[in-house]
């Protein structure tokens, strides 16, 4: 009866690492040199314009059209996002939660409503240019990526 367990666990064992794939999106991963997330956030204006290759959990995933996950840094709470083409490629929601390594390409954006000064309060009104400097959100341009399904 001893065995008949250690034969059922062990084959358990294979199947889930059988089923465990990894799961390839857009064009092939080429880094080798991973970059960690945290090093992106700390000093971003050093990685614009550069392609790296990223690790980490994925944390959240575009839930309208699976344009964008977000990749968790090793340690904390900070998080980057990975913008792709939308339609080109697709996340699934299953991917949350998983491991992804992602190549692309660091790039900043300034959302609508980025102004640092008192002129995003009420008192300015829409269509108003800010007067003040403007925050920038960096986040990827995924090329490509790989996630353990």
């Amino acid at each position: 009866m001893k065995k008949i367990k250690i034969i059922v666990t062990m084959l358990i064992f294979v199947s889930l690492f059988i089923n465990a794939e990894d799961k390839k999106f857009g064009s092939d991963v080429t880094l080798t040199d991973k970059t960690e997330v945290k090093a992106i956030l700390e000093n971003p204006a050093e990685y614009e314009g550069k392609k790296v290759l990223v690790e980490g959990t994925i944390v959240g995933v575009c839930e309208s059209r699976g344009c964008w996950i977000e990749i968790a840094a090793a340690e904390g709470y900070e998080k980057i996002r990975v913008k792709v083409d939308d339609g080109v490629i697709v996340f699934p929601m299953e991917a949350k939660g998983k491991q992804a390594l992602v190549e692309g390409e660091v790039y900043a954006v300034t959302p609508a409503t980025s102004c640092s000064g008192t002129c995003s309060d009420h008192e300015k009104k829409e269509g108003d240019e800010c007067e003040h400097e403007t925050a920038k959100v960096y986040q990827i341009k995924g090329l490509g990526a790989v996630v353990k399904m």
